[in-house]
C-alpha cells in the first residue's frame, strides 16, 4: 500500500519531467504503451485459449479382404489400430481380417494427446513466443525511452533545473521583470513609428476636457498558456496572498496579461485602477530577498551545468540505442509473419499408439496474433521513424549552443547571454514543450534584470535615514560613513551632502552618477577592493573636490583609469601589487601621473623593484613619499634624486643594507624613516650631514649592531628610534645631539645607560626597555629635568636611585619586570604619576609608604596598573592604555 504523501510527489515529479519532453518522445511513449498493451492481450488470449486441433489423413492400411474365416468373421479391426509388422506364430498366415471402411475418429484422450504432441512439433516458435517477445520488448523500449530522465549523472541535474524552473515561474519578480521589458518594448515601438510617420497634429480642442486614450500592443509575454507551471491569479499581485504551497508550479502572469498603458478595473473595489505605465509595483523585502537569492543560485547551476555535455550525449546515445532496437526486432520479425498459418500438417511419430502418421492441424489463435503481429509492427515502424526523426533534430540543430532571439527583440532583455552544453540542451528540450518557460528563467539570466532587482533593494532597505544613522564622526572631526559588501551603491547615498570621508569596500558594482554633485562636502575617498566606475559628469565633481584617495586592490589592473585625472589631488594611498615578475623596467603598471599637479602625499604598498620614474612628474610638488614593498628588495633608488622638495621619506620593508646614496639629493629632508629593513651598519650617517633639517630618525627593526660616532653630526636631530636592533653599547657621540627630544633604544642588548645623557637636557622621553641594564646613572635625574616619559621594564635593575624626585615633570614611568625590592618614598614628590602614570608590580606596590600609595592611586581603583588621563602626552614607545590592556602589552612587547 502507498500512503497519499508518498504518492504526490511522485505525481508532481512525473508532471514536472513532462516539461523536457518534445512532441515526439510523447508521442513515442504512446506509441509504446500501445505496443505493451497489444502484446498483453496476444498473452492473456495465449494462456486463456492457445491450442491447436488436430484430426488424422493417413488411410488405414489393412489386410486383403477375399477370404473371410467364419471364425473371425465376427471380429473387426479397429480404425486405430496399426496392421502388425509381424504376424503373432499362434496366429495361422490363412487367417485374414476383413477391412469394414474408413473410421477417422479417436479416442478422446487420444485426440488430447495428440493436440499436445502437435503443438509442440508443428506449431512454430512465433506462434507460440511472439506474445511474451513483444511485451519483453515493450517493456525494453519503456525503460529506455526515459533513460536520461533517470540515469544517475543527468537526474540530479534535471530535477534541480526543474526545481529552479518552478521558482523562476513562482518568484513575483519574473513578471515584473517581464511587464517593464514589454513596456520599454512597447516605448520603443512608440518611437519607431513616430520617427517614421509623423502626420500632422491638428490643434486640441478647448472643449475637450479628457485626455487622449493611449493605445498599446497587447503583448503575450505572460497569457496565452496552460503550462502547470504559468498558472496564477491576478490577485496575487494586488492583495492577496500567495500560493501555501511552495511546491505548486505556478507562475504570477498577471502582470504582463494587462494592456500596457490601459488601466485595469476591478469590480470588488471603488473604481480601482491601476496605471502601469506611470507606477512600478516593488517588491517587498522577503520578496527581494528571495529573488536575489534565486539569481545566484541560477548563476551557480549555469556554472555547473555548462561545464560540461553529459544530458546531451547520454540522450544521444540513448535515441541511437533505441534505434538499434528498432531495427532488429523489425529484422527478425518481419520474418515470422509467414509462419504465422492457420493449417500446420503433423508428423507426430506416434502411430504405434493412434494408428496414423499424419495428422492435419488448425491453430485456433493465429488469425488473432497474425493481426496483432501486424498491428505491434506498424506501432513499432511508426516508433522507428519517429527515432529517426529525434537523431535527425539532434544532428542537425546545434542542441549545444542556445541564443535567446526572440528574448533579444525585448529592449530590456538584449544583455542575457548565450548558453552552452546541458543547460543550453535543457532548454532546447523545453522549448518544445512551451517556449515562454525560457523566457521567464531568461530573467534570472539577465545582468539588467539583476542590477534593477539591487537598485529596487538598496532604496528600499538603505535609505536615507539609514545612511545618515550610520555617519559616524572620527577623531579628526570628520563626518565618515563605510559602506561594507553591497552589491552597488544606494540612490540615497548621493543626498547626504554634509558627508566628508565614504569608504567603500567589496562593493562589486559601485557607480558614481553625475548625483555625486549633491555631495558638497566630500573630500576623502577609500576604495578597498571595489572597482568603482565613475560617470563623465560625475567625473568633473570630483576633479574639483576630492582631495584624499584611498586605492586597496589586487592587481595593478583594477585602478581605474579616472584616478589619473584627479588634479585636485592631495594625497593617494595606493595598496596592492603594482610590480609585475621579471625585470626591473616592468615593474610599475600605474600609468602616467602628469595630471596630479596638487599631489603633495603618495603611499605605496606593494612589491617595487624600483623607485618608479612615473613619480617624477610630480616630483616638484611631493612632499611625503611612504613605499611599503612587503619584503621585496629594492634595487633602484635614483628615482629619490628628482624629488628635491621631499620632507618625509618613508622605506619599509625594502630589505635595505645600507643607506641609500639618493639621500644625498635631499636636502629638505625632515622625516628619515628606514624602519623593518636589513640595515647592518650606518657608516653613511656621516653622508646625512648636509642634511640640516632632519629632525627625525627612524631605524627600529634592523640589524644594527654599532652606532657609529658619525651620528654627531645630526645636529637638528629631534627623535632617533634605534628600538629592537643588537647595539650593545651607546657612543659619547650621541650625547652631543643637544635637541635630542626623544631616545628610542628598547629591544637592544644594552647593559649600562652612559653618564653622558646628563648633556641631553631638552629629552623629553626615553626609553630603554628590554635590555640588560642594571642600574641607572644620577645624571639622569639630576640633568634631564624635562623627562616626562621613562620606560625601563623588562630590564635587571636592582635600586631605583632617590633622585628621582627631582623629576618633577615625569608623569609615566614603567618599572615591571625587574630585579627590585622596594620603591624609594620620593615618587612621591613626581606629581605628574599620580591617576595611574606608575606602572609596577602590585606587591611592589605596597612597599611604598601608605601616603604615597594614597597620593599615586588618586582618581583610581588602588592597583598595579594604573589608568591614565586623557591630557597626558603619547609616544611611540610608551602608548597610552588602559588599566586592562597592561599586563597584554607587556606580554607581547616581551614576545617582540
Amino acid at each position: 500500500m502507498f500512503s497519499l504523501s508518498e504518492l504526490v510527489p511522485l505525481n508532481q515529479h512525473q508532471s514536472r519531467c513532462k516539461l523536457l519532453k518534445p512532441w515526439w518522445e510523447v508521442f513515442m511513449d504512446y506509441l509504446v504503451v500501445l505496443m505493451l498493451m497489444a502484446s498483453v492481450l496476444a498473452c492473456t488470449e495465449q494462456l486463456s485459449r492457445d491450442r491447436v486441433v488436430c484430426i488424422p489423413m493417413d488411410p488405414v492400411i489393412t489386410a486383403n479382404t477375399t477370404n473371410h474365416s467364419p471364425s473371425t468373421s465376427g471380429q473387426a479391426l479397429t480404425p486405430s489400430s496399426k496392421p502388425p509388422t509381424h504376424v503373432p506364430r499362434n496366429i495361422s498366415p490363412e487367417l485374414h481380417s476383413t477391412g469394414r471402411g474408413r473410421r477417422t475418429h479417436l479416442a478422446y484422450q487420444q485426440y488430447v494427446y495428440i493436440s499436445q504432441v502437435c503443438y509442440h512439433k508443428a506449431l512454430p516458435l512465433c506462434s507460440r513466443f511472439f506474445p511474451y517477445m513483444a511485451m519483453l520488448q515493450s517493456l525494453v523500449l519503456v525503460a529506455s525511452g526515459s533513460f536520461w530522465l533517470h540515469f544517475p549523472h543527468t537526474s540530479a541535474r534535471i530535477e534541480h533545473f526543474l526545481a529552479i524552473l518552478a521558482k523562476c515561474c513562482e518568484s513575483p519578480w519574473t513578471s515584473q521583470a517581464l511587464s517593464h521589458a514589454a513596456r520599454q518594448e512597447s516605448i520603443h515601438e512608440k518611437e519607431v513609428v513616430v520617427e517614421e510617420r509623423r502626420p500632422p497634429q491638428p490643434p486640441l480642442s478647448s472643449a475637450s476636457s479628457s485626455p487622449p486614450v493611449t493605445r498599446t500592443r497587447r503583448t503575450s509575454i505572460d497569457s496565452g498558456t496552460d503550462s502547470p507551471l504559468l498558472k496564477r491569479s491576478v490577485s496575487a499581485f494586488y492583495g492577496a496572498p500567495p500560493s501555501p504551497c511552495p511546491s505548486t508550479l505556478s507562475c504570477s502572469s498577471a502582470m504582463s496579461a494587462i494592456s500596457l498603458g490601459s488601466q485595469v478595473n476591478f469590480p470588488s473595489s471603488k473604481h480601482f485602477m491601476v496605471d502601469i505605465p506611470r507606477q512600478v509595483m516593488s517588491l517587498d523585502k522577503s520578496d527581494g530577498e528571495q529573488a536575489r537569492a534565486l539569481f545566484e543560485r541560477v548563476r551557480k547551476f549555469r556554472s555547473h551545468c555548462e561545464s560540461s555535455d553529459v544530458i546531451y550525449k547520454v540522450y544521444l546515445a540513448q535515441t541511437i540505442l533505441k534505434l538499434l532496437m528498432v531495427t532488429l526486432i523489425l529484422s527478425y520479425t518481419i520474418p515470422l509473419l509467414s509462419s504465422l498459418s492457420f493449417t500446420h500438417t503433423c508428423h507426430p511419430e506416434e502411430q504405434a499408439l493412434v494408428g496414423y502418421a499424419t495428422f492435419e492441424c488448425i491453430h485456433v489463435l493465429s488469425s488473432l496474433l497474425r493481426k496483432l503481429l501486424v498491428a505491434y509492427l506498424s506501432l513499432l515502424g511508426l516508433y522507428g521513424l519517429l527515432n529517426f526523426y529525434t537523431l535527425g533534430w539532434i544532428l542537425h540543430s546545434p542542441l549545444r549552443q542556445y541564443s535567446f532571439h526572440s528574448l533579444k527583440e525585448l529592449c530590456s532583455l538584449r544583455d542575457v547571454p548565450d548558453l552552452r552544453n546541458d543547460l543550453a540542451f535543457l532548454l532546447h528540450m523545453l522549448d518544445q514543450y512551451d517556449p515562454l518557460l525560457a523566457q521567464r528563467l531568461s530573467v534570472f539570466l539577465s545582468p539588467v534584470s539583476e542590477s534593477r532587482l539591487l537598485g529596487e533593494s538598496l532604496e528600499r532597505r538603505w535609505g536615507e535615514e539609514k545612511l545618515r544613522a550610520m555617519t559616524s564622526v572620527d577623531a579628526e572631526g570628520f563626518s565618515r560613513l563605510q559602506l561594507v559588501a553591497l552589491p552597488r551603491l544606494p540612490p540615497a547615498l548621493f543626498t547626504l551632502s554634509q558627508l566628508q570621508v565614504l569608504q567603500l569596500e567589496l562593493i562589486t558594482d559601485a557607480r558614481f552618477t553625475a548625483q555625486v554633485a549633491n555631495m558638497t562636502s566630500l573630500r576623502e575617498l577609500h576604495l578597498y577592493y571595489c572597482t568603482a566606475a565613475v560617470d563623465p559628469g560625475a567625473l568633473r565633481v570630483l576633479q574639483e573636490h576630492l582631495e584624499v584617495l584611498h586605492l586597496t586592490f589586487t592587481q595593478a589592473s583594477e585602478i581605474p583609469s579616472w584616478v589619473l585625472c584627479l588634479r585636485s589631488l592631495h594625497e593617494l594611498h595606493l595598496s596592492g601589487r603594482l610590480s609585475s615578475d621579471g625585470a626591473v623596467g616592468r615593474s610599475w603598471a600605474l600609468g602616467s601621473l602628469r595630471q596630479l599637479r596638487h599631489l603633495r602625499v603618495l603611499v605605496i604598498r606593494g612589491v617595487l623593484q624600483r623607485i618608479p620614474g612615473e613619480l617624477c612628474e610630480v616630483a616638484g610638488s611631493l612632499v611625503r613619499l611612504e613605499i611599503y614593498n612587503e619584503g621585496t628588495r629594492l634595487l633602484v633608488l635614483t628615482g629619490l634624486k628628482r624629488m628635491v622638495d621631499l620632507t618625509e621619506l618613508l622605506l619599509q620593508d625594502c630589505r635595505l643594507e645600507r643607506l641609500p646614496s639618493a639621500l644625498l639629493a635631499l636636502a629638505n629632508l625632515r622625516t628619515l624613516d628606514l624602519q623593518h629593513n636589513n640595515l647592518r651598519t650606518l657608516e653613511e650617517l656621516l653622508s646625512l650631514a648636509h642634511l640640516r633639517r632632519l629632525s627625525c630618525l627612524r631605524l627600529a627593526y634592523n640589524r644594527v649592531v654599532a652606532l657609529p660616532a658619525s651620528v654627531g653630526v645630526l645636529r637638528g636631530l629631534e627623535i632617533l628610534d634605534l628600538s629592537n636592533n643588537q647595539l650593545q653599547s651607546l657612543p659619547p657621540a650621541l650625547f652631543t645631539l643637544r635637541c635630542l627630544r626623544r631616545l628610542l633604544v628598547a629591544g637592544n642588548l644594552l647593559e649600562v645607560l652612559p653618564a653622558e645623557v646628563k648633556s641631553l637636557q631638552l629629552l623629553t622621553e626615553l626609553d630603554l626597555s628590554g635590555n640588560r641594564v642594571e642600574s641607572l646613572p644620577p645624571q639622569l635625574f639630576s640633568s634631564c629635568l624635562e623627562l616626562h616619559i621613562l620606560n625601563v621594564a623588562r630590564n635587571s635593575l636592582n635600586s631605583l636611585p632617590r633622585g628621582i624626585a627631582a623629576l618633577s615633570l615625569l608623569c609615566r614611568l614603567d618599572l615591571r619586570s625587574n630585579s627590585l625590592e622596594e620603591l624609594p618614598a620620593e615618587l612621591g614628590c613626581c606629581t605628574g604619576l599620580h591617576g595611574g602614570g606608575l606602572l609596577v608590580e602590585d606587591w611592589l606596590f605596597l612597599s611604598l609608604p601608605p601616603q604615597v600609595r594614597a597620593f599615586l592611586s588618586r582618581s583610581c581603583a588602588p592597583s598595579g596598573t594604573h589608568s591614565e588621563g586623557h591630557s597626558r602626552p603619547d609616544s611611540d614607545s610608551f602608548p597610552y592604555f588602559s588599566p586592562t590592556q597592561w599586563s597584554f602589552s607587556s606580554a607581547l612587547e616581551s614576545q617582540i
